[in-house]
């Protein structure tokens, strides 16, 4: 089969053998693929990444020993947990400490023609969901996983830093759930995107951003840079929250006086539950057509990962059937 190699800080495209699913474990023949920040940040040196990477797709079962997931559209959660240890025991597979990662950790990803998940990671995607939007289901999950974390006051203004396609839709989710939401970015066509529900914008200088100091009780990072942090510390109330979204391969510097002083809590967000972000994806409610910004076939893969690394890019996908 055909797949995404990287390998040393280079992609490139191998042949290699279709995989044979383990017991419990479905084959899966791939629909559609996101690049997102973390297949760069993989590509760039994150986690000493060596393989095939890839963790947003949308794909059919064409091989399992439970008959019923047969010719099933599937999203797929990414962890494959050991389910025997305490955080397996709460539900918490996702921080599970024997745990492989599709496409990031131990475990091939998605950008290939084929691919292995447990059959219990699987997740029936509605037949109204077109695959361009299930395409989406693993970072809107990333988005909603904000919800379970943090508990808002019904009138509570979040800041959101980054207009990328995390940002993007992290923005829509909270606004969705009825939060007010302030957007900061630096793209003025990306922040027009969301601008139709209600969520406010504001354009940062790339050069000298003018923050405001103190505005917001929860402020949102997922500007995938180093910088991203220290704004976020700039906009946060003391006693706040920032939350921590962004992937980023170089070092983050964190002021932790700035932190103790103004008692500031820092919470890490990484992946969350498919099925809030299916319920989304089936309400129509959130704006995804105008966050695909190309579609290439999976054997110039290569050239997609060069493309989502433009300034300006949002979502770029991988088709097979191309």
């Amino acid at each position: 089969m055909l797949a995404v190699k990287i390998s040393s800080g280079a992609a490139s495209m191998i042949k290699t053998s279709k995989p044979r699913p383990r017991a419990g474990h479905a084959l899966l023949r791939l629909r559609l693929a996101g690049i997102c920040n973390t297949d760069i940040e993989l590509l760039r040196g994150y986690y000493g990444f060596s393989g095939i990477p890839g963790h947003e797709f949308v794909a059919d079962v064409v091989d399992s020993a439970n008959p019923k997931w047969i010719g099933k559209r599937v999203a797929g959660e990414i962890n494959l947990a050991c389910g025997k240890c305490e955080y397996c025991l709460q539900g918490l597979g996702r921080h599970c400490p024997n745990r492989t990662v599709l496409g990031i950790v131990k475990h091939p990803g998605a950008f290939a023609e084929y691919l292995t998940l447990p059959e219990e990671n699987l997740r029936v995607v509605p037949k109204d969901i077109p695959d361009e939007h299930a395409v989406f289901t693993e970072p809107i999950a990333a988005a909603c996983e904000i919800l379970e974390q943090v508990r808002f006051a019904p009138d509570t203004t979040v800041a959101v830093l980054g207009d990328g396609k995390l940002g993007l839709l992290i923005a829509q989710v909270l606004r969705i759930k009825g939060l007010a939401v302030h957007l900061y970015g630096r793209n003025p066509g990306k922040l027009s995107i969301v601008e139709p529900l209600g969520i406010k914008t504001r354009l940062l200088s790339r050069h000298e951003p003018k923050l405001p100091k103190a505005a917001y009780t929860c402020v949102i990072d997922a500007t995938g840079s180093a910088i991203g942090f220290e704004h976020a510390l700039d906009l946060v109330k003391p006693r706040g929250t920032i939350v921590m979204k962004s992937t980023v391969a170089e070092p983050i510097h964190i002021d932790a006086a700035r932190c103790i002083v103004n008692e500031i809590s820092l919470i890490g967000s990484r992946c969350g539950r498919f099925e809030p972000s299916l319920r989304l994806l089936k309400s129509r409610k959130l704006i995804l057509d105008p966050l695909i910004s190309g579609r290439f076939p999976l054997r110039e893969a290569t050239s997609a990962l060069e493309q989502a690394q433009q300034p300006g890019v949002l979502k770029v996908l991988l088709d097979p059937s191309l």
